[in-house]
């Protein structure tokens, strides 16, 4: 007797198949990207970087796209109103968003303090002046890189926000409201956290180009290296909570009828044995 596939396993399938083919797709396309001959070396990285970012994050809602709400008779609503942060991971979705936020302030700086470069393109350099000499170290994160970087976190930020809402209000139960929130989370952390260690790259770069960069580079280099590391540690968490199938499993199902146990088990036998009042007496 051949063994039939619900359709609830069926969608889970697709829902990963979908993660799968984001990254799959975003792996694709950024090889293409930074194999295009330009005479920046660096943009083509950036925009490989970015555009991986965002089709993980369009494979992740996709998937959840494809997860209909449930079509019961009848519907049972909790008292306590469902909130997003209920359900996001509760240590990681803190450390994606103070990423997200390092990221703009470094984005905001390095296009304050960028200059020319060596062929004059404006936002793409860093002027160092040591004793009488000043030179233009490349590539620094300045106007030159900041506006692709910027339109896609917000972008990627926006959709991410909208699906988490959308899980969070929409009919289903608690597993399935994390998973797919810990996945959308999963998703805009791969975005943040490949675009940071990218910005913190370029800033490395100018750094150890700089032979004179003093007490300012010490104290710079000091910041950024572990918050590279930290970023790093996000891309990996993120890149694996996006292919296993289930992100969280901290929530045991709940049987509610004869119809969930197993063969040969009553509902009586799966009840805490008790004893009569009497019984101590």
């Amino acid at each position: 007797m051949l063994d039939t596939v619900s359709p609830e396993r069926l969608l889970a399938r697709a829902d990963l198949c979908a993660r799968w083919a984001g990254l799959a797709l975003g792996a694709v396309v950024a090889q293409q990207l930074a194999l295009i001959r330009s005479d920046d070396m660096s943009m083509p990285f950036v925009s490989a970087v970015t555009a991986f970012g965002l089709c993980a994050v369009g494979g992740v809602l996709l998937g959840d796209s494809l997860t209909p709400a449930p079509q019961d008779t009848v519907r049972k609503a909790a008292l306590a109103p469902r909130r997003v942060r209920d359900h996001v991971p509760p240590r990681m979705a803190p450390l994606i968003a103070f990423q997200a936020a390092c990221l703009t302030v470094l984005l905001t700086i390095g296009a304050t303090v960028g200059s020319v470069d060596k062929t004059g393109r404006a936002g793409r350099g860093l002027a160092v002046t040591c004793r009488t000499t000043t030179r233009h170290l490349s590539p620094w994160p300045g106007l030159f890189y900041t506006p692709l970087i910027l339109i896609s976190l917000a972008l990627g930020t926006a959709a991410c926000v909208w699906a988490l809402r959308r899980v969070a209000h929409r009919p289903g139960d608690n597993r399935q409201r994390h998973d797919r929130s810990w996945a959308i989370t999963a998703a805009w952390g791969l975005l943040v956290s490949s675009q940071l260690l990218l910005v913190l790259g370029m800033i490395a770069t100018v750094l150890s180009k700089a032979t004179c960069a003093g007490m300012l580079g010490n104290v710079t280099a000091l910041v950024i290296y572990p918050l590279g590391l930290v970023s790093l540690f996000t891309l990996g968490w993120c890149v694996f909570t996006i292919v296993v199938p289930r992100a969280v499993d901290d929530i045991p199902a709940v049987r509610t009828g004869a119809d969930d146990l197993p063969a040969g088990r009553t509902v009586a036998d799966d009840l805490p044995a008790t004893r009569a009042l009497g019984d101590d007496e």
